[in-house]
């Protein structure tokens, strides 16, 4: 019996020994049959030293890597230089998610499609629903597009700093939606469909919400997970339904596992992960 080949991949990040990503994609290859080795990867802070990762992987023969925290905007614009992006990197300006196609380096970004495959595999409403995204920064670029493609109706920005939420609102002059921004504290309605938070609030040592109390939603998600979210206590006290953000890690490492092996996963029929 013939022994399949085995596939490489990393997870690349600073810090990066709490990552999932080797467990999650141990049991994507389970599923589907595919023999991989899945390694996590320590890198200096530093453009260099990541293009030398990069560079070593690839030319060693690895067949995809997974970008993490601090380097998804270096790796955006190493792609932007030496190889090609996709719509959701460009439009996310970050990339999660490198791959070696026809012996080009090509960069997607797979977390806003990841968060809409969680959602939707909740059940929750995206067609025609009033979104309000908390958080101006590059987790929330990263899912503008995939939330517009699933046919929200309008999506507002709040921001802390307010001017950020605005800038964020001037790269959406292309899409045919509903859209606005302000400040997280002067927000103009008291009531949406769905709120997902794309910021670090409550992660601090003041857990007081820069929002109104009387903001109300029928939906809440938190990107964040594994930590109590102030934000989702709030909004489930009202009586919505809240998510943290581990359904997004495994749907987001699923997109990526597809784009490098050609295998969906079945994430009915996944199981436990962790």
């Amino acid at each position: 019996m013939q022994t399949q080949p085995q596939i490489h991949c990393i997870v690349v990040g600073n810090p990066i020994a709490h990552s999932k990503s080797p467990e999650l994609h141990q049991a994507f290859a389970r599923q589907t049959n595919i023999n991989i080795s899945y390694q996590k990867q320590l890198c200096p802070n530093d453009k260099d030293s990541f293009t030398a990762v990069v560079e070593a992987f690839f030319h060693g023969g690895g067949t995809g890597m997974n970008v993490t925290v601090p380097f998804k905007e270096m790796a955006f614009e190493l792609c932007q230089q030496r190889g090609r992006l996709s719509a959701y990197a460009t439009q996310a300006k970050a990339v999660n998610t490198l791959a070696m196609i026809n012996g080009q380096l090509f960069g997607d970004n797979t977390d806003g499609r990841g968060l809409v495959n969680h959602l939707q595999q909740l059940n929750w409403p995206l067609n025609n629903a009033k979104v309000l995204l908390l958080g101006a920064g590059g987790a929330s670029r990263g899912v503008l597009l995939p939330l517009i493609q699933a046919g929200v109706k309008s999506i507002h920005i709040a921001n802390r700093t307010e001017q950020k939420a605005h800038d964020l609102l001037a790269e959406l002059n292309n899409f045919s939606l509903k859209t606005s921004a302000s400040g997280l504290d002067n927000l103009p309605f008291s009531k949406v469909d769905i709120v997902i938070n794309a910021t670090s609030i409550g992660l601090s040592t003041d857990n007081q919400l820069p929002f109104s109390q009387d903001l109300t939603a029928s939906y809440a998600y938190d990107m964040m997970y594994g930590k109590p979210s102030v934000v989702l206590q709030h909004f489930e006290k009202q009586g919505a339904k809240i998510s943290d953000g581990l359904g997004m890690l495994i749907h987001q490492g699923a997109l990526s596992f597809e784009l490098w092996t050609g295998k969906k996963v079945d994430m009915m029929q996944l199981g436990q992960i962790i």
